[in-house]
C-alpha cells in the first residue's frame, strides 16, 4: 500500500479508478446546491486532485479555475476535461497558500479531501498553514462569497466516526468560523474483487479484510462539509 503522498506523486490513475466509484447516490454536488446557485458562478478549486469536484462544478458555472500541488494528479483531470468538450476552466499547479488569481475573483471555492493536509503535513507549524491557507480564500473571495470544504468522516461506516488524527483539525475550522454537517458518499464498485483491490489500495489491507467480511460491493463513506460565506 502506497502512502497518501506516494499516491497523489505516482498512482493517479488507480487514485482516479476509485474516487470515480465514490458518490454513486450523487449527494454531493445536490450538497452544494443547499448552499448556492451555481449558474454564472466564477468558482476555484483548492486541491483539485484528479477533478472529482471540477468535473461536477465544470458544466454547472461560468468558469472554474482548478489547483493542486501535484501535476501527476492533473493531467488526469485535464484529459478528463477535455473529454468533456467544455471550454470554461484552467488547470495549473499551486499550493493552497499561493493561488495565483487576483484578488476578489471568485464566487465560491471548494476543497475536497485536501485542505486538511495543511495540517495534516503542516508539523509544528501546522495551524499557521491553516491560518495561511484561510487567509488566501479570503484574499480570493469577492465580497458574500463562499467556501466549501468536504473531509472524511469515517470510511466503512454508516455514521459518522472521524479519524483520530483530524480531530484538530476539524475542532480548528469551527473556530475559524465554519459551520458544518455530513452527508453520505458510499462507494459502489463493480465487483467484489473490484472493492478489494480499490479499497485496499487506498485504505489498506485491514479494510480490504473488511470489505470481503462484510460483502461491501458498496462501501459505506460518512463525508464532513464545512462552510462559510464571507460578506
Amino acid at each position: 500500500m502506497p502512502t497518501e503522498k506516494e499516491v497523489y506523486e505516482k498512482y493517479a490513475d488507480e487514485y482516479d479508478r476509485l474516487i470515480q466509484r465514490e458518490d454513486y447516490q450523487e449527494n454531493i454536488l445536490r450538497e452544494i446546491e443547499k448552499f448556492v446557485s451555481l449558474q454564472k458562478l466564477d468558482v476555484v478549486d483548492l486541491g483539485t486532485g484528479t477533478g472529482r469536484l471540477t468535473r461536477l462544478l465544470a458544466p454547472c458555472v461560468r468558469s472554474i479555475k482548478a489547483y493542486d500541488s501535484s501535476a501527476h494528479m492533473l493531467e488526469i483531470a485535464a484529459d478528463s476535461l477535455k473529454k468533456m468538450e467544455l471550454e470554461n476552466w484552467q488547470i495549473d499547479v499551486a499550493d493552497h497558500r499561493h493561488i495565483p488569481v487576483k484578488d476578489a475573483s471568485a464566487d465560491l471555492i471548494v476543497s475536497g479531501w485536501s485542505f486538511c493536509y495543511l495540517a495534516v503535513w503542516g508539523g509544528d507549524e501546522w495551524r499557521s498553514a491553516l491560518e495561511d491557507g484561510l487567509k488566501e480564500i479570503r484574499r480570493i473571495l469577492r465580497q458574500g462569497g463562499m467556501v466549501i470544504i468536504f473531509e472524511t468522516m469515517g470510511t466503512g461506516h454508516e455514521s459518522p466516526q472521524p479519524p483520530a488524527h483530524l480531530d484538530g483539525y476539524y475542532a480548528w475550522l469551527t473556530e475559524a468560523g465554519f459551520k458544518s454537517s455530513w452527508l453520505r458518499t458510499d462507494y459502489k464498485f463493480a465487483s467484489m474483487e473490484e472493492a478489494e483491490e480499490l479499497s485496499t489500495f487506498f485504505f489498506g489491507e485491514e479494510m480490504g479484510r473488511k470489505v470481503i467480511e462484510n460483502n461491501w460491493q458498496i462501501l459505506p463513506e460518512c463525508t464532513g462539509i464545512w462552510w462559510q460565506r464571507f460578506e
